[in-house]
């Protein structure tokens, strides 16, 4: 009972290896929430797709099985962590480069190029220093990663790939990410001396979005008069109606729309919000003459997955 994600068992498998053919070099990406599956979820099915799989940090990197090797995608500038032995890291800048020196860790990484989406990265006219300090560190870049924005067209994307492909050395692969197949082969193609890889996490496990379903139990239905206090905040009910109480809140990263309006549906009618959404609950209005759930009955929430906590991942059978 609570926030349930279902997803078509059998459509969905279909729709990931569909996706893990069509992009030769795919590292399965794993990371934070699961994608609203669960990390423990995806890691097995990641592991059949490829030798690599992708995490978000090194506190991560211990749920990727231990005949796979794990690549983490952040940086990691502290020292709170035990460096995972065997994982590939990611850095970025020379300060990157030291933190590791700084825990004695050594192995291999990989160097992250810098993006259009400005986030960390080393620019080229710093690409060799950058090269050196790993040297010096005792590490091995083994590749670089370039992370695009999701904004912009594919042509952009090709073309800013493109353009990083004069400072790097082509002995080493290069991973690319939010490429569609098309412009990820076009790539292949026309530079056949170069190894491309590609991360794909939201296109690999939310490809096709009509196989999932995320919804929650209906706890408790109560009649209330227009003008009644309700709630934490004890906001005025607009009107006569029923309130309507659902297992799902702020602890399951349950939120208003960038919008505003509330993420709860029932019979295709958006319901609204009485409040923000509380830890495990929400509570919700609809007034009298609109279609209004029971206990037991579960309303469709509007909720993007990579910021859900769901309490059951229920398959179903077609």
């Amino acid at each position: 009972m609570g926030l349930r994600l279902s997803v078509r068992r059998q459509a969905w498998h279909h729709r990931v290896e569909a996706v893990a053919d069509s992009l030769p070099g795919l590292i399965p990406v794993v990371k934070g929430n699961g994608y609203g599956f669960g990390r423990t979820v995806l890691m097995p099915i990641a592991a059949r797709l490829g030798t690599h799989i992708a995490v978000g940090t090194v506190y991560e990197a211990c749920d990727v099985p231990a005949d796979r090797t794990a690549i983490v995608l952040t940086p990691h500038i502290g020292t709170a962590a035990d460096l995972p032995v065997g994982a590939v890291l990611t850095v970025g800048s020379i300060a990157h480069v030291e933190a590791l020196r700084a825990q004695l860790w050594t192995g291999d990484v990989i160097l992250k190029l810098r993006s259009s989406m400005r986030r960390y990265g080393v620019a080229p006219s710093n690409l060799e220093s950058l090269a050196a300090a790993v040297t010096a560190a005792g590490c091995t870049a083994i590749s670089y990663a370039l992370h695009l924005p999701l904004a912009g067209s594919q042509a952009d994307h090709e073309a800013e790939v493109t353009a990083w492909l004069a400072h790097l050395d082509p002995g080493l692969a290069i991973a690319v990410s939010h490429l569609d197949q098309g412009t990820y082969a076009r790539l292949g193609n026309e530079h056949p001396e170069r190894s491309f890889r590609i991360r794909s996490g939201t296109a690999l496990w939310h490809g096709d979005k009509s196989l999932l379903h995320l919804s929650a139990d209906v706890l408790d239905v109560q009649s209330v008069s227009a003008g009644s206090a309700v709630g934490y905040r004890a906001t005025i009910v607009p009107a006569d109606g029923q309130l309507v109480l659902v297992a799902a809140g702020s602890a399951h990263g349950v939120r208003p729309l960038e919008n505003g309006l509330s993420p709860f549906h029932f019979g295709r009618e958006r319901m609204l919000l009485v409040e923000p959404a509380h830890m495990h609950t929400s509570m919700l209005f609809v007034p009298n003459g609109g279609r209004c759930p029971g206990i037991t009955d579960r309303v469709d929430v509007q909720r993007p997955l990579i910021s859900t906590s769901i309490d059951e991942l229920e398959w179903v059978d077609e």
